[in-house]
């Protein structure tokens, strides 16, 4: 299996610095700095990566697992809200919210959200970031 790369470098203080990250595949390569990650200033963060990570690993998980259940998904969209937080000891992520919508023809409400549960779970992205907190919405369109 492949192993996957990816890299950032930080110049400077916490607050005052920046830094920049990049994908080892060339796809994406992105400043970052105190602002884009703890306050609201424009610009990516790595809670956004993650985010983009498990909304990409879940969509095609649920797609796996639906085929193996029997259906055919026509369009899955999924989006991922990373929550980072101030706490006692600095911050901290303290949860992830999945939002999935999906036209599958030919399954019931609660076949599809059997399905959508247990790869909440399973795909590979939820399982490393298994210590998170995470909720999930899943609906059919």
């Amino acid at each position: 299996m492949p192993v996957r790369h990816a890299e950032a470098v930080w110049n400077g203080t916490l607050r005052e610095g920046n830094g920049s990250m990049s994908l080892g595949s060339g796809a994406f390569e992105g400043a970052f700095s105190f602002g884009t990650r703890f306050e609201e200033t424009p610009g990516t963060n790595p809670e956004e990566l993650i985010g983009a990570a498990h909304a990409g690993c879940f969509s095609m998980a649920l797609s796996g697992n639906l085929v193996r259940a029997g259906f055919t998904p026509e369009r899955i969209t999924t989006t991922a809200d990373v929550h980072i937080e101030r706490v006692e000891a600095g911050f901290k992520i303290t949860r992830i919210v999945l939002r999935t919508e999906a036209r599958v023809p030919g399954i019931d409400e609660q076949t599809f959200r059997e399905q959508a549960e247990a790869t909440k779970t399973g795909c590979p992205v939820s399982q490393a970031l298994a210590s998170v907190p995470m909720e999930l919405e899943a609906r059919l369109v």
